[in-house]
């Protein structure tokens, strides 16, 4: 099949394929005499987890290792779970990060008058 097809099969674009592939994410696949590529089912289901592992906020870095770990039979679930486990963590700092940036904002909304006035606490803070 062709990067078209394999696109509308998983939902990544055909760029966003051929980054996966210029990375060494996923395998370039062979290519057609006319030059084209040619995917196989094989590479839905490789690209179906990768965009399912990405959605879930997984770095790439992090996704080379759980595609690896997923195509190792003989792996060890623990890996897989220390992986998530720290994935989890640096979710729940980002969380905290972005809650903290959403209580400046809202004090800060909450002091802007937002009328005609010049004055302005939000450019005040900015340019503190």
């Amino acid at each position: 099949m062709n990067i078209g097809r394999l696109s509308g099969l998983t939902g990544v674009t055909a760029k966003t394929i051929r980054y996966y592939e210029s990375i060494g994410l996923i395998p370039e696949p062979p290519r057609k005499p006319s030059g084209y590529r040619d995917y196989g089912d094989s590479d839905v289901e490789v690209l179906r987890f990768v965009s399912k592992a990405r959605l879930l906020g997984f770095p790439l870095k992090d996704v080379t290792q759980l595609l690896s770990l997923w195509q190792d039979r003989g792996r060890s679930s623990a890996e897989v779970k220390a992986l998530t486990e720290s994935h989890i963590t640096d979710i729940e700092q980002r969380i905290e990060e972005l809650q903290s940036v959403r209580r400046t904002l809202l004090d800060l909304s909450r002091r802007c008058h937002g009328d005609t006035r010049p004055d302005c606490p939000i450019l005040d803070d900015l340019a503190g």
